[in-house]
């Protein structure tokens, strides 16, 4: 397992509530070998990956099962955007039946509800791949100060994991994001997803924390998967 002290820096100013999985997204395309031509998004929201592509490819899959998120997803001749659930062991046999020359997934898997199922079923699939996973040190002094327990994996148990379906490469990097007030940081926590909808804190509660929390930015550790 590598591990890189690698710190991105934003301002929240710029408006957007999905820079760190831009971000991400752009990292883990760089790990992508050659350019594939058939390519499969498992959990493509609103299409970071596709958006970041800069070779040709003859056709591109995306699956979300957030009908929101595939409305928002680009869409052409050779860009196809459909609900699919990857909790769902039934798509795999539709996906290994169609067969891809790359499978890609970022910022998705880590709410897998059986994410070995998941490992099991992409090495099904018999493709190269490149995953970008958030880990449980997402929010860690967040959640240190709120005594709260974190939502996703550790970057140990997903190198555990992983190694029982891939012989692949594993690193792990940690952005963080910097807000002008704690408030913009709560604002941005609610609005951009990343803590799937937890609502763990009451009002009394979440107030608190927004005077205790001690930094002026979020952390976020993102492990990537990748073939060689």
């Amino acid at each position: 397992m590598r591990v890189s002290a690698e710190f991105s820096k934003y301002a929240s100013h710029y408006g957007t509530y999905n820079i760190i999985q831009n971000q991400v997204a752009t990292k883990l395309l760089s790990h992508v070998q050659g350019e594939p031509k058939k390519i499969l998004d498992l959990g493509c929201g609103s299409g970071a990956l596709c958006k970041s592509i800069t070779w040709e490819y003859s056709a591109f899959k995306g699956l979300d099962f957030a009908a929101g998120m595939l409305e928002l997803h680009p869409k052409s001749n050779l860009i196809e955007a459909v609900h699919g659930d990857f909790n769902d062991i039934a798509l795999f046999d539709t996906l290994q039946k169609e067969g891809y020359d790359y499978l890609l997934s970022a910022s998705a898997l880590q709410w897998a509800e059986d994410l070995e199922m998941v490992f099991a079923n992409i090495k099904r699939l018999n493709t190269p791949i490149a995953l970008a996973i958030f880990t449980a040190d997402t929010f860690k002094t967040l959640n240190a100060t709120a005594s709260l327990e974190p939502l996703l994996r550790t970057k140990e148990a997903l190198y555990e994991l992983q190694k029982k379906y891939f012989d692949v490469e594993f690193e792990v990097v940690t952005y963080k994001l910097e807000f002008e007030s704690t408030r913009d940081m709560f604002r941005y926590i609610k609005q951009s997803g990343v803590s799937a909808s937890r609502k763990a804190l009451d009002y009394k509660a979440t107030k608190r924390l927004m005077q205790e929390y001690p930094l002026n930015y979020l952390e976020f550790e993102v492990a990537f998967i990748y073939s060689r």
